[in-house]
């Protein structure tokens, strides 16, 4: 398989930030009285807030109180209380560099909002190398429907079928098989490999992808 791009996630892919995610969305559901428990909440990290929120707790919904209230405050959670804690993956930068210098079209995907993708880019420390995005705002449905992925693929003029998603999570695989677009897989996020079993290689981190780039599928493509 010859490849012309990548569909790359950020959310423990290239910043550790699940945990973070998970903690924040305990502390933002229980300061407006819903008790849920990390062994609820940390599975369902890389679906969309809205659909973890429904998944949860069936009342409730992101576009009114209190649920709006409950998805905004989870926000300002992981962008101020928890901003410090944020951290890179192994080998974020490096990987990405090494995706721009064989010539792959490269191109974010995340349900993300805007300005928490900013923020994530800058931790991850590749907003100077990741200028094409699609977030939240260029998908009516977030993930695990493949709305963002297909997005993605449609605004970097990518066939599915020469593209590869480089995630977590099996919600990002489940998205990403939708969308017609094969998974190389992270453990990074926090996901066993049963979980990513969906996933057509897994490695752990992106330094330990870029150390078998070449027999890697990205290793594949004939760019130099």
């Amino acid at each position: 398989m010859t490849l012309d791009g990548v569909v790359l996630d950020i959310d423990g892919t290239l910043v550790l930030s699940n945990d973070i995610h998970a903690q924040a969305w305990i502390e933002s559901f229980a300061s407006h009285g819903y008790e849920v428990s990390l062994e609820q909440v940390r599975p369902l990290m890389g679906m969309g807030g809205d659909q973890l929120m429904t998944k949860l707790f069936a009342e409730l919904n992101e576009a009114e109180n209190p649920g709006k209230a409950i998805a905004s405050d989870h926000t300002e959670l992981v962008l101020k209380k928890y901003r410090p804690q944020l951290q890179p993956t192994r080998g974020a930068r490096e990987l990405v560099e090494k995706l721009m210098t064989t010539g792959l079209h490269v191109i974010v995907a995340t349900s993300a909002s805007d300005r928490e993708l900013a923020v994530m880019l800058k931790v991850a420390d590749v907003e100077d190398l990741l200028t094409e995005t699609t977030s939240s705002s260029d998908a009516e449905n977030s993930k695990p429907a493949p709305d963002i992925v297909l997005a993605a693929l449609q605004k970097a003029e990518l066939a599915p079928d020469r593209v590869v998603m480089l995630a977590d999570t099996p919600y990002d695989i489940e998205a990403a098989g939708q969308a017609g677009v094969g998974v190389i897989a992270l453990r990074c996020g926090g996901f066993s490999d049963e979980d990513l079993a969906g996933a057509i290689a897994i490695y752990d981190d992106p330094a330990d992808l870029l150390h078998h780039y070449s027999q890697s599928p990205l290793g594949q493509t004939a760019r130099v």
